[in-house]
């Protein structure tokens, strides 16, 4: 049974890579078309960060819209040609699921679709400031995709409680929604803050997915397993065109996506609270901006030369390589200390 699921997972994970790697040059193109090139702020608000990303201008943004929609293609089609085909082969590889992986895939559409939207105003120099939907604006629809989702975990799937590592179970009750809620979004915006150089997002995504799906697997969710390995197998195929100097960039409908689903993804293995080591970059790079922010208000000055760090980072002389780079690392050794983590602490 284990070599079966163990089958699944390496087999979805390739033909995502394959397919996603197919189409890109297709998506590349439709882009340009369309024009979706990404607008550099250059108002004089924030001269560091515009200088730092000057030669971005025009870059093709909304790529996102690449693993999701690779992922929603394999998952529905190997569904219906399971329910139509009646072949094993086709039956090995369909990975929906009730349990595992249908609450995840509406969670990462639900995000990504309103991140798509964002998306698509900024470019048509729509909404707020001509700039996309206004933050209060997103935060209202990204809290209905988390609240739905929190209501499913507690009346649906029976979820109440967290495990504190190496510590109890704590019975949170209804309050385990409003938590739900608060990570889910917390961790969406902490991936959108990293997504901000070539490679940067991609890379420290691809590392927290793979523990989760490592997870997922040993524990015995198979099919969530091989859902994560599919949107790793994604994440390859943008990351080949995503490097520096990159073809495109994630955009808001990948990053917001991504990130909602990793937390869901945390919470169905009950693993929410390891999530700070597997993303510790994100935990990072959000903390960061925040305090650039508290630091402005209270202080009347920067804590940072720009925010988030990436950007400190390369203000200070790193080269935006040796920034992923390095970024990469930290978020490779802390999502192995996760998963360590996990599995002496949780299970």
């Amino acid at each position: 049974m284990a070599s079966y699921h163990l089958l699944q997972l390496l087999i979805i994970t390739f033909i995502s890579f394959a397919f996603a790697l197919a189409i890109t040059p297709l998506l590349i193109k439709l882009l340009v078309k369309f024009k979706a090139g990404k607008n550099i702020r250059n108002d004089g608000s924030t001269p560091i960060f515009s200088a730092l990303h000057a030669s971005k201008q025009g870059t093709p943004t909304m790529a996102g819209i690449l693993i999701w929609f690779t992922v929603t293609i394999l998952i529905v089609s190997f569904w219906v040609l399971d329910r139509i085909c009646h072949i094993q082969f086709f039956h090995i590889l369909n990975f929906l699921t009730r349990r595992e992986t249908l609450l995840p895939l509406a969670a990462f559409l639900g995000a990504s679709l309103v991140g798509l939207l964002d998306d698509i105003l900024d470019l048509l120099g729509r909404g707020y400031k001509n700039r996309g939907l206004r933050f209060r604006h997103k935060i209202v629809f990204y809290i209905v995709v988390a609240a739905l989702g929190a209501w499913w975990f507690y009346q649906k799937l029976g979820y109440n409680s967290v495990t504190v590592p190496y510590g109890p179970i704590v019975h949170l009750g209804w309050l385990f929604i409003p938590f739900f809620i608060f990570v889910v979004i917390g961790t969406g915006f902490a991936v959108n803050e990293t997504d901000g150089l070539d490679g940067l997002a991609g890379g420290t995504l691809l590392f927290s997915f793979i523990a989760y799906s490592l997870i997922a697997y040993i524990q015995g969710y198979y099919h969530m397993a091989a859902f994560g390995g599919a949107i790793s197998g994604a994440l390859l195929a943008f990351l080949w065109f995503n490097i520096p100097p990159a073809r495109f960039f994630m955009g808001d409908t990948g990053s917001m996506g991504l990130g909602t689903v990793l937390a869901v993804m945390a919470f169905l293995v009950n693993g929410s609270l390891v999530l700070p080591f597997i993303g510790m970059v994100f935990v990072i790079e959000a903390l960061s901006f925040i305090l650039q922010m508290f630091w402005r208000k209270v202080f009347k000055k920067k804590l940072l030369l720009s925010a988030p760090i990436h950007n400190h980072l390369q203000a200070k002389g790193w080269s935006e390589s040796q920034v992923v780079m390095r970024f990469w690392i930290v978020s490779m050794v802390f999502a192995v200390l996760g998963v360590a983590i996990y599995f002496t602490g949780i299970r």
